[in-house]
């Protein structure tokens, strides 16, 4: 949390949040503290009990050896034998004191971790399959989730579709097209087939939802974009459509170049550039991209827009966003007011037509 805060203090200051950060970090540290404080106690009271078992143990074997030596029952040596013994136990005792700590937070961590794979599925498993190959068409039919409201929507196979929407909106609208939740109400169709009728992992092979807050992993620049590449797809054809070989170009190892925890050591730009190029290298059937291209400059969003159209051409592409770089290279523009959609037509033409569609992407 203080690595967040340090690496986003220029946004705080700017957004006047350095107090509400500052009382959010101090309420989560004393957490952290009590929580370190109560398990350092637990701990302190184990080893002091063993260690107090252990001196115990060898307290009784002197006081027994040694009232056995003054009765004449063994001799001296014997009881210097005894005792010696008896030292030589203590390591053994100490090992099966400290297997024994490590046994219970393995238990306490085996205990968290099965609640989380235990815990149910947050969809079911359907029993269709899809048609091969994936044409990519999805059909929204009167879904209702979260913010949605009966919403219906189609994207034809190859088109890329710009949506913009409202924040809840579109997280609704990510959830059911990815389906990390089925709709309450209505149904998502690719190719003609219910989302719900799928099995998850079949529906994600074909569905690829990239998130606004999509992260990269600690490793090397290229292995963070060919991880999800796809059979045969061209990697360096993505990494150029979304300019994250421009990124490369500016580290000094170039591909080679090593990135910290979540893609820190980038800037937001460049991080979304290659989240970007990633997804693209994926080359799924269906790509929804949620505003991939916020924290880039506007010379460069208009290439990676035109990079866009041109590498997913004759593939099913979504851009929910409110750019109008990107929007304007859409096939369609649709958009999204109260869980409904309101208004389709080109980014041109709504811009002209729509004050609603002006205020929401060029204010």
């Amino acid at each position: 949390m203080a690595a967040d805060l340090i690496a986003g203090l220029r946004v705080l200051k700017g957004a006047g949040a350095e107090e509400q950060a500052r009382r959010r970090y101090h309420t989560v540290s004393q957490s952290s503290l009590a929580a370190t404080l109560g398990a350092t106690r637990a701990q302190a009271r184990y080893k002091g009990a063993f260690l107090s078992l252990n001196g115990l143990f060898l307290a009784v074997v002197a006081l027994v050896g040694g009232l056995l030596a003054l009765r004449g029952r063994i001799s001296p040596g014997e009881f210097v034998a005894a005792v010696g013994l008896a030292q030589y136990l203590v390591a053994p005792l100490q090992v099966l004191g400290w297997f024994s700590g490590v046994a219970a937070r393995g238990r306490a961590s085996a205990q968290r971790l099965s609640a989380v794979l235990s815990a149910p599925s947050a969809v079911t498993a359907g029993t269709k399959a899809l048609p091969r190959p994936v044409r990519g068409e999805i059909r929204l039919d009167g879904v209702a989730a979260g913010s949605l409201a009966g919403l219906h929507l189609t994207v034809g196979a190859g088109e890329l579709l710009g949506v913009v929407a409202e924040s809840e909106d579109a997280a609704s609208l990510l959830g059911c097209v990815g389906r990390d939740a089925d709709p309450e109400a209505g149904a998502v169709h690719l190719d003609g087939v219910a989302l719900a009728d799928l099995d998850p992992a079949e529906v994600r092979s074909a569905i690829l939802v990239t998130h606004h807050h999509a992260t990269l992993f600690e490793g090397g620049l290229l292995d963070n974009v060919a991880v999800a590449a796809a059979a045969g797809a061209d990697v360096d054809a993505a990494m150029a459509a979304a300019r994250a070989d421009e990124v490369a170009q500016a580290l000094p190892h170039g591909w080679e170049s090593s990135l910290d925890e979540a893609g820190r050591s980038l800037s937001g730009g460049q991080r979304q550039r290659v989240v970007l190029a990633r997804s693209l290298a994926a080359d799924p059937a269906v790509l929804v991209l949620h505003d991939p291209t916020t924290a880039i400059d506007a010379v460069t969003e208009a290439a990676i827009a035109e990079g866009i159209r041109g590498l997913r051409q004759g593939r099913t592409t979504i851009l929910l966003t409110t750019s109008p770089a990107l929007l304007a290279v859409a096939d369609r523009v649709a958009m999204v007011q109260d869980g409904v959609v309101t208004a389709e037509g080109t980014h041109v033409g709504l811009a002209a037509s729509r004050e609603t569609y002006r205020r929401m992407v060029l204010a």
